[in-house]
C-alpha cells in the first residue's frame, strides 16, 4: 500500500486559502475606493422645512423655487439680468453656481434664457403636466428647488438649440471679479482637493 504524502495537498490548501483571502482584500480595497470616488462626486444635498426655506427667501423666490411658481416675463428681475455683464449666476436657496454669462442669450421671452448649464451636475430635470402636457421643468439639483423650464427645437442659434428658460428671481448673480465669487472658488477648491 502507497503512502499518501499530506504535505503537497497541505500546501494547495493554504495557496487556495491565500488566493481567496487575497481576492478578496483586493476587491473590497477596489469596492472602498469606487466608494470614496463616488462620494466625492456626489454633491451636499440642502434639506429644510418650510419653516426653514421661508425664513431664508423672499416670499417671491419661496413661490417660485418651493412651489414651482412662474414670475412674470419682461419684469424689472428680467430688465437687470439683461444689463448684467460677465458672471456667474447660483441658486439663491443654496448658492450653487446653475449658469455663467458665457451660455446666456437673449432669447426676447421674458425670462433669462441660457443655452446650457455652465455646471451640468448642479442641474437636474423632470417632467411637469402643470399645464396638462408634458415640459421638461429645471431644478436645482442640490436643494430641489425649481428654477424653470428648458424648451428644444426652437431653432435659436445656439449651440445646444436649447432654451433654459428660468425664473431669473430665484438667481444671485456674482459678477466676474466679485470677491464672494472668488471666495467661493477657493472654498470650492478646497472641497474637491
Amino acid at each position: 500500500m502507497k503512502k499518501v504524502r499530506k504535505k503537497p495537498l497541505l500546501i494547495l490548501f493554504f495557496i487556495t486559502i491565500i488566493g481567496i483571502v487575497g481576492g478578496k482584500l483586493i476587491a473590497d480595497n477596489k469596492t472602498e475606493k469606487e466608494s470614496a470616488e463616488k462620494q466625492a462626486n456626489q454633491r451636499k444635498q440642502v434639506i429644510m422645512d418650510d419653516e426653514q426655506w421661508k425664513k431664508k427667501l423672499s416670499p417671491e423666490q419661496y413661490r417660485i423655487l418651493r412651489k414651482a411658481g412662474t414670475e412674470r416675463p419682461f419684469g424689472d428681475v428680467y430688465k437687470e439680468f439683461k444689463k448684467q455683464g460677465g458672471g456667474t449666476y447660483v441658486c439663491a436657496g443654496c448658492d450653487t453656481e446653475l449658469f455663467s454669462s458665457k451660455e446666456k442669450f437673449d432669447s426676447k421671452c421674458g425670462w433669462p434664457s441660457f443655452y446650457d448649464p455652465s455646471k451640468a451636475k448642479n442641474v437636474k430635470t423632470s417632467v411637469d403636466y402643470h399645464l396638462g402636457y408634458p415640459r421638461t421643468e429645471v431644478l436645482c439639483a442640490v436643494c430641489d428647488g425649481h428654477l424653470g423650464h428648458v424648451f428644444t427645437g426652437e431653432g435659436f442659434d445656439t449651440p445646444t438649440d436649447k432654451r433654459y428658460c428660468i425664473n431669473g428671481t430665484v438667481l444671485k448673480f456674482i459678477p466676474d471679479s466679485s470677491p464672494s465669487l472668488k471666495k467661493s472658488e477657493e472654498i470650492k477648491k478646497v472641497e474637491e482637493e
